[in-house]
């Protein structure tokens, strides 16, 4: 695993990588915390039942849907390439923007100390 980030992400250690993923089953499982220890990724708390803190929750898999709606795939490489190709299309621009507003609903989340709330 260290040696396919390190493929992807030459220049970034390991050790200076937070990681943010919600609390499902998979993300928990025994071997999950402990492979990313021994890489050195951080992991970033995360409230329980708060998908939409997840960026990818509440703002790319939107985009991603709206873009690919209504197409079929027959193969799993297909889809990949569909994603690949419209994940390049978005902006530098809006990737950094997201990440402003995942710090204003993580801010809105901890003033509710945890609860939902609506309205981002």
């Amino acid at each position: 695993m260290k040696s396919a980030i390190n493929e992807q992400r030459p220049k970034v250690s390991t050790s200076r990588t937070l990681l943010l993923h919600e609390n499902a089953g998979p993300h928990k499982a025994r071997a999950t915390p402990q492979s990313l220890r021994e890489l050195g990724i951080q992991v970033l708390p995360h409230p329980t039942h708060s998908p939409d803190l997840a960026p990818c929750d509440f703002w790319l898999f939107p985009i991603l849907k709206d873009r690919l709606v209504g197409r079929k795939f027959d193969l799993i490489q297909d889809l990949a390439k569909a994603v690949n190709s419209e994940l390049r299309t978005i902006p530098e621009e809006d990737y950094q923007g997201v990440f402003r507003k995942w710090q204003i609903r993580l801010k809105r989340c901890m003033e509710s100390h945890g609860e939902y709330f609506e309205g981002l």
